[in-house]
């Protein structure tokens, strides 16, 4: 079985890596984190151009029809990138949402505005630190129409419009929500990074649409596809840590030679590796399982998630450390890929969540 990319998912991996080099570079991310604006939005105009955006969104609905392995492809540059656009909660989770359990009517209806760029979704399901589940799901909606409070939810200021778990009766379900329509009101959140902003929404009798019949079940099939490509983001992520850590080891000199010669610095880089690799595997099975909407993707996108997790987040603090003194200064952008790999760690759940569906997906197949 072979896991890796074909020529023109490697062409496609070159041009967005060129593209994201001259349009996304760490003075944009600077630009975002340090402005008013909560993400950059000629460059989400020309992700929609490029079709990007679309990318595993069917050409009948608007999109470029080009699979979820390319989308693989593209989350990974993005991740290397920073680049600051509400990519994943609109395509991941929003598109991946609608592809999965919409209806006709909603494919036609809401995919092409969101695969142009259009429009922007997001996902709503915490309503606190407490992890979400069925049972402490505390928003509800009657006779269509919805109430309570999320938080935090990324991209929620941004957003036009949100697929929101809530209660109907004993049950939880997806519903969409205009978030620019009555009974919407919505908080920016402080958050570590403000690159990828987070708000709290509330509602008060909103209009709501039934999003699938499934309730739980879907969203946990919506979260193992959007894991997959999450992990992916994070490879890219920590391979570009790794990438800086090794320029700076390479041309930092201690003692008349540089320190990436020093036994410390080389156990430190090979770790960095280690862990990467060992991420990048786990992705291209559950890319593997995403595309083929393989029976093994519970397992495959939990697995990709914890290690896409630990890597990133091992290999942005080694960053740091490798640049010494000079590592959590502003001035330098170590503290760029820390922030989106604590972000990123916290979507769709924690480690310890992701560790426990792992373990509840290897019972129900060694059952099977």
């Amino acid at each position: 079985m072979n896991f890796e990319f074909d020529d023109d998912q490697r062409m496609l991996r070159d041009q967005a890596r060129r593209f994201l080099l001259d349009k996304s570079p760490p003075e944009i991310v600077r630009q975002t984190l340090e402005g008013d604006q909560p993400f950059d939005r000629d460059l989400w105009k020309q992700f929609g151009d490029m079709g990007w955006i679309g990318a595993a969104i069917p050409e009948e609905y608007g999109g470029s029809g080009m699979g979820h392995l390319e989308l693989c492809v593209l989350a990974e540059e993005l991740g290397r990138s920073l680049a600051p656009t509400p990519f994943a909660s609109s395509v991941y989770l929003g598109a991946e949402a609608l592809l999965t359990a919409g209806t006709e009517e909603q494919k036609q209806g809401y995919l092409p505005d969101l695969a142009t760029g259009q429009a922007i979704w997001c996902l709503a399901i915490s309503e606190g630190p407490q992890p979400a589940t069925e049972k402490n799901t505390t928003v509800t909606v009657t006779n269509g129409k919805l109430s309570g409070a999320k938080i935090p939810v990324a991209d929620g200021d941004i957003a036009d419009r949100a697929i929101v778990v809530a209660r109907d009766g004993s049950t939880a379900g997806l519903y969409i929500v205009d978030l620019n329509g009555d009974g919407v009101s919505r908080e920016m959140v402080q958050t570590m990074d403000p690159t990828r902003s987070q708000a709290k929404l509330t509602f008060a009798d909103a209009a709501a649409e039934k999003l699938g019949d499934e309730g739980w079940p879907l969203l946990e099939r919506i979260q193992d596809r959007a894991a997959v490509l999450i992990a992916f983001e994070q490879v890219g992520g920590a391979q570009a840590c790794l990438e800086m850590a090794k320029e700076y080891a390479m041309g930092r000199f201690a003692f008349g030679r540089p320190i990436a010669g020093y036994q410390a610095i080389k156990h430190r880089l090979a770790d960095m590796y280690i862990q990467i690799e060992l991420a990048r595997s786990n992705s291209y099975y559950g890319a593997w399982a995403l595309s083929t909407d393989a029976a093994e993707l519970s397992v495959a996108a939990a697995t990709a998630r914890v290690s896409g997790n630990e890597a990133y987040h091992f290999a942005a603090k080694e960053n740091i450390q490798i640049h010494g003194g000079m590592g959590f200064t502003w001035e330098f952008n170590c503290h760029l890929y820390y922030r989106r790999s604590r972000q990123l760690t916290m979507v769709l759940g924690t480690q310890r969540r992701w560790k426990d569906r792992l373990i509840r997906a290897l019972e129900r197949r060694n059952v099977a």
